[in-house]
């Protein structure tokens, strides 16, 4: 099994966890952001967006962060990432949609002005704002976090996999954030589990703007 894709990339550590929970054999190829190489002929090939990450699976080539932690859940997982009854699965399918439709619109935007920008290029006011999109969207998920452990219900699942990939950052950047206790208990559960601090909780240092 390869995955493409750079290690400080949020949609490409879905994947890295998922495999990492899962205990498959697996070889990373960096590529993407610095490292190029999704322009190539042979690289379109497999992903015709030119991103990562990009999964090969044997004669299976899968390109979409979700749609890859889904594949390796139901292929590789069954009655642990993928919940064996329905009703959890389709939660868990639920938040991941919630993901990347909604919290990624305004998580990814706030990562770039606070830490991708340049300090001279940052804007205080397109941060507030994105901030402020973050914290309720956050509040939703905090509100979820009330009455369960994990995303689906009591066990953790896929679905805690796209969501809780968003927390590092959320944690370790220089922003105020409010007090959402529910969603904190979750981001300890995640940070203790070792496929967590292996695939996700990495430096993203290099991806730092400087003046």
């Amino acid at each position: 099994m390869r995955l493409w894709g750079r290690a400080t990339s949020v949609n490409v550590q879905k994947a890295l966890w998922a495999l990492e929970e899962l205990g498959l054999a697996y070889e990373r190829i960096d590529a993407g952001g610095a490292y190029g190489g999704t322009d190539t002929p042979e690289y379109r090939s497999m992903n015709p967006n030119r991103l990562v990450p990009t999964l090969q699976d044997g004669g299976l080539v899968l390109w979409e962060s979700n749609a890859i932690v889904r594949y390796l859940a139901d292929a590789y997982g069954r009655g642990r990432l993928r919940p064996d009854d329905p009703k959890a699965a389709a939660i868990a399918d639920q938040w991941m949609d919630w993901q990347q439709t909604t919290l990624a619109g305004c998580m990814n935007p706030l990562f770039w002005e606070m830490v991708r920008k340049p300090p001279s290029q940052r804007s205080p006011e397109r941060g507030k704002e994105l901030l402020e999109q973050c914290c309720k969207q956050l509040g939703v998920l905090d509100a979820l976090l009330a009455d369960r452990e994990w995303i689906a219900g009591d066990a953790f699942s896929m679905g805690d996999i796209p969501a809780g990939s968003m927390l590092w950052r959320w944690y370790t950047m220089d922003i105020e954030r409010p007090d959402l206790p529910h969603l904190a208990r979750w981001y300890a559960r995640l940070s203790a589990r070792p496929a967590y601090k292996a695939a996700v909780m990495t430096s993203y240092e290099a991806l730092r703007g400087k003046d």
